[in-house]
């Protein structure tokens, strides 16, 4: 699967929910989950693979590969943390982003089931991070403004540099 990157207008919309969690379903959670782990990522977001689709799937160190399918988060902590973040759509950025600690989300699963899920860590950082991406945020939109243009400036830099390089 393509991952799109910043600059793709579907990263900047809110997603839609999943109708029907069928075989389909299945199948693109699988191919989600595959496309992850070739780019070396802990998380992925439908918007990132072209699809306007209310769903996303993590698998980060000490847990196994989840799915969550019309995530809602219901509850988030009072105590924050900062972390570096990156992610698949904005490559080779990296920036110190705040976030609450812990959260607890509502969601389905691949196989339909419904399920709460109360968590913490890199767990809880990376299903905030992905579910931005239903909403159409991308973690440099959570960085302070001069960053950001920093952060634009150097992708716009590195845009350049591929068109040069493809023209040869």
């Amino acid at each position: 699967m393509k991952i799109y990157c910043v600059g793709d207008e579907i990263l900047n919309k809110v997603a839609e929910p999943v109708k029907n969690i069928d075989s389909s379903i299945k199948e693109l959670s699988r191919e989600m989950i595959e496309t992850m782990h070739k780019a070396n990522g802990i998380g992925l977001a439908a918007p990132q693979v072209g699809l306007s689709l209310r769903m996303f799937v993590t698998d980060v160190e000490d847990d196994s590969p989840r799915v969550f399918i019309n995530p809602q988060i219901i509850k988030t902590s009072i105590e924050e943390n900062t972390y570096e973040e990156g992610c698949l759509s904005v490559p080779g950025i990296w920036a110190e982003v705040k976030r609450p600690a812990e959260v607890t989300i509502q969601a389905y699963n691949e196989k339909g089931n419904p399920f709460t899920l109360e968590a913490r860590g890199m767990l809880a950082r990376c299903i905030q991070h992905e579910y931005d991406h239903l909403n159409g945020i991308l973690f440099i939109n959570k960085v302070d403004e001069k960053k950001r243009e920093k952060i634009l400036s150097a992708l716009e830099k590195k845009a350049k540099k591929q068109q040069k390089k493809q023209r040869r």
